[in-house]
């Protein structure tokens, strides 16, 4: 709205500029330029009115009989306009023709010196006006073509940055590896009288929403130092030597602001491995990026000017930029463990009235591998379910919503379900719940329901572990196979036919099953070695997985596939087979409650 502010009154210049140009070509087209012969014949049979004459003008109004009368002088058809023009002659006879005629006439000046001077610089000045306009728009620093290799960076001063190490949770260890930055950049003199280097910049890995560029803000916080942060993709341009100009103009915005912080969200974007590009040649990318590791290696150390960067696929950077010397330290930003899902749920419900049965450990165990920006948005969520329902506090009942939300989709309580379509998706749902209460304990089933949520999902079993798990056993991953078949191989046991509701669970199943063999080496037949290689055909293309193997080895990889797949369906149908009466009980609750939970379930699951 400003910038239109802004440009409204050029905007206004023109259009009325436009609209003169416009109205006085209408009018030239309006008036008929007659020869002086044309005029006194056409005066003296009487086929002209009210005449205005001027010192080198006269203009006047045809009457009806005019176009006939000119027609015959000049031979031509002719469609005339209201009026008429023609350039005055020495004709002392003229006013005695007129009176003679009973023709209405004035003599008028013509215009003065003024009114003719500006008829033609106005124009002309609003002309060269709006071309000087055009000029500076095009040749601005900020906005027009010399702007292109400005560097596009928002930089936040000390007293605009109001996030600190009190605003993250979850990434202790992270934290600790940089309060080491933050110390150089508020006393840098202790580590150069001692000779030692702090390093110049630092790489943040991890998933994405884990809080890298918080952690980074949370740096230029605690240090009080200026913080300019830029996206990788701002580097690159369509025009050949932009990225570069741009990274040369970020340094030296830096040197200029120095005790200060870049941080550089996205590094992948403009820093991936160099090489022969797919389409042929060299990418203005690869310029961009051979101008960041000229800077960083022109850098002195000693001005303070700390480069953190941002990534989630560090497998795909260029090997320069993290050789020592540039980004030398690494710091992992990974998913947060048990403890820290639950610092990060009290961080963000420190402003959030919660009721007082919500326990957040239960919370942060309900949710293992939210990172946490999912987790902010279940604490959302919750509060706007509880703010919806007109409740004065946010209850567990909102946090578990906002779960089912998060992790399934919203639930589709509209949608139309047969009952013998929701008897099937109960007996589903059951026989994966089932098998695992037998083969996984420490991974109890928390809730069971059949109320369709998100796109495709129909019903969901929800499992939670007792303690976060890094390793999983043989036996672990053979488990969940058989969990997964649990529910279509109810459906067959009761039915005796299968559905299309078990598609995903195959995938899942199956692909579990190719990783024990193809990476795990869990093959008695195969033995201890993989098959799979990580590579790709051009250097800054994403890995792509391709199989080592011989046509042999290929048709054993297949047998031993199908093999566990079929060993892991026989045992979850001999499991359902002996509890065929709880499968029944369960089945009968979920059809009355849809969704079961708690010591209700409990009781029916594990109770024998």
């Amino acid at each position: 709205m400003k910038r239109f502010n802004r440009f409204f009154p050029f905007l206004l210049i023109f259009f009325f500029l436009f609209l003169g140009v416009y109205l006085y070509n209408v009018g030239i087209s309006r008036i008929e330029t007659l020869t002086y012969y044309e005029f006194k014949t056409l005066l003296k049979e009487g086929q002209v009115d009210r005449i205005i004459i001027k010192k080198n003008e006269i203009t006047g109004k045809f009457r009806e009989g005019a176009q006939e009368t000119l027609h015959n002088i000049r031979g031509t058809p002719v469609k005339l306009p209201q009026y008429f023009k023609v350039y005055k002659a020495e004709d002392p006879e003229l006013i005695k023709l007129l009176e003679s005629k009973n023709i209405n006439f004035e003599v008028k000046p013509d215009g003065t010196f003024w009114i003719n001077l500006l008829s033609w610089v106005l124009p002309v000045l609003l002309l060269i006006f709006f071309w000087i306009f055009l000029f500076r728009r095009f040749v601005s620093p900020e906005s027009g073509i010399m702007s292109v290799g400005k560097s596009r960076a928002k930089i936040y001063v000390e007293n605009e940055i109001n996030v600190t190490f009190n605003d993250v949770a979850g990434v202790d260890e992270a934290v600790e590896e940089l309060k080491e930055i933050i110390e150089f950049l508020k006393n840098p003199l202790k580590f150069v009288a001692l000779g030692a280097k702090i390093p110049k910049g630092v790489l943040l890995v991890g998933p994405p929403g884990t809080g890298k560029t918080l952690l980074a803000r949370a740096i230029a916080g605690e240090a009080g130092v200026p913080f300019i942060s830029i996206s990788g993709s701002s580097f690159v341009e369509m025009f050949v030597g932009v990225g570069a100009a741009r990274v040369r103009d970020l340094f030296s915005q830096a040197e200029k602001m120095a005790p200060c912080i870049i941080f550089i969200d996205e590094i992948d974007a403009v820093g991936r491995v160099r090489g022969l590009s797919p389409a042929g040649g060299t990418e203005e990318r690869e310029h961009t990026l051979t101008q960041l590791l000229t800077e960083m290696d022109g850098f002195d150390p000693k001005k303070g000017v700390i480069i953190i960067a941002a990534t989630n696929r560090p497998e795909i950077l260029d090997p320069a930029l993290l050789r020592p010397g540039r980004f030398d330290r690494v710091v992992v930003v990974d998913r947060p463990d048990l403890k820290g899902r639950e610092a990060i749920l009290r961080l963000h419900t420190r402003n959030i009235k919660l009721a007082p049965n919500v326990d957040l450990k239960v919370i942060a165990a309900r949710t293992p591998g939210m990172v946490g920006a999912d987790l902010a948005n279940i604490v959302n969520e919750a509060a706007l379910l509880a703010a919806r329902k007109g409740k004065q506090a946010v209850e567990m009942e909102d946090f578990e919503e906002a779960i089912d939300r998060v992790i399934a989709g919203l639930a589709r309580k509209s949608r139309y379900l047969s009952p013998e379509e929701k008897r099937r998706i109960a007996y589903h749902e059951a026989g994966h719940a089932i098998v695992a209460s037998v083969l996984t304990p420490k991974e109890k089933v928390h809730r069971v329901s059949i109320i369709p949520r998100g796109i495709a999902a129909l019903g969901y079993t929800l499992q939670l572990p007792e303690e976060e798990r890094y390793l999983l056993t043989k036996e672990e991953l053979l488990a969940k196979i058989s969990v997964l078949f649990g529910g279509r191989v109810a459906e067959e046991l009761v039915f005796n036919e299968v559905s299309t509701g078990a598609q995903n669970d195959l995938e899942k199943a199956t692909e579990i099953a190719r990783a024990m063999v193809m990476d795990y080496g869990m093959s008695e037949t195969l033995g201890p070695q993989t098959f799979r290689k990580r590579e790709s055909l051009f250097l800054d293309i994403p890995f792509k997985e391709r199989e080592l193997v011989s046509e042999e080895t290929a048709r054993l990889i297949d047998q031993e596939i199908a093999k566990i797949l079929k060993n892991c369906y026989d045992k979850a149908k001999g499991i359902i087979k002996e509890r065929k009466d709880k499968l029944e009980r369960l089945v009968e609750s979920l059809l009355q409650k849809e969704v079961l939970e708690g010591e209700e379930l409990e009781k029916i699951l594990y109770e024998k």
